[in-house]
């Protein structure tokens, strides 16, 4: 169940009292509409819980939302790794553990794990998070997150995707607009939205890429590069590569990049 205990007493300094506050968990239960036609969760949904534990830590520390709205910042995805280890399906409930793992300038990094009920880990993930203006301009995250989350600040290489599509062909092209659905109360599409278009391309390809983007064990790896808007477009070019696929989905109209990805499977 969610550790839904009081957290401590935030001081004026930013340090807690009794608790350094590196680690936080949250319940999961996969519903209805998280899952495929096969009866197992999206990969999407996995993202979703990772970012819905990352808030509900943010918030346990002292950090809620309106928090960062009155000093006008915000925290984006920048990058992701993620492992599906075993199948999980429609009604499994999931331990999830989130942990701030290291910051680095703009770069907060954080561990999660799905856990099932008997403690084997279903999934894994690593996420790159930016803390941004409200005008999107990446910002320096404040020191007094390095002593409240227990994050040490050190030097780590951001996970990085180069998708640079091929001529030879070999590329299948979706393109849609952006719908109302899609986007998040920041006003831009959520970041589980780009994978979901980046697997129903490769969906799209016919059996072998139905086949990698249900495959388990799975790994995806993401590099977010611009946001989606409300109203525009959004080209998605997926092509086999090295053994898996490789993804960039763009704006055809100016060529601006939204995502490079990967799928290893």
């Amino acid at each position: 169940m969610t550790d839904r205990t009081e957290p401590g007493r935030f001081e004026a300094d930013g340090v807690f009292e009794d608790d350094p506050g590196r680690r936080a968990s949250l319940a999961f239960r996969v519903r209805f509409d998280e899952a495929t036609p096969n009866g197992l969760v999206r990969t999407s949904a996995l993202l979703r819980y990772a970012a819905d534990l990352a808030w509900v830590h943010s918030d346990q520390r002292g950090f809620g939302r309106s928090w960062y709205a009155v000093r006008g910042l915000a925290w984006v995805v920048r990058g992701v790794e993620l492992d599906l280890l075993l199948p999980i399906g429609h009604g499994d409930e999931l331990l999830g553990t989130t942990e701030a793992v290291a910051a680095r300038k703009v770069i907060a990094r954080r561990r999660t794990v799905l856990a099932t009920g008997g403690g084997q880990v279903a999934a894994r993930l690593m996420v790159d998070w930016a803390l941004t203006t409200r005008d999107g301009v990446p910002t320096r995250i404040p020191a007094v997150f390095a002593t409240v989350f227990a994050m040490p600040e050190t030097t780590f290489a951001p996970i990085r995707v180069r998708a640079t599509p091929p001529d030879d062909g070999s590329t299948s092209i979706v393109e849609l607009g952006v719908r109302p659905h899609e986007l998040d109360p920041m006003g831009h599409v959520n970041n589980a939205v780009y994978l979901d278009w980046a697997e129903e391309a490769i969906r799209a390809t016919g059996a072998d890429g139905v086949a990698a983007v249900d495959s388990i064990p799975r790994r995806w790896r993401l590099e977010y590069l611009g946001a989606a808007a409300p109203g525009s477009r959004a080209r998605t070019v997926v092509w086999p590569d090295g053994g898996g696929w490789s993804c960039r989905i763009s704006d055809p109209a100016t060529g601006l990049a939204y995502l490079g990805a990967r799928l290893e499977a």
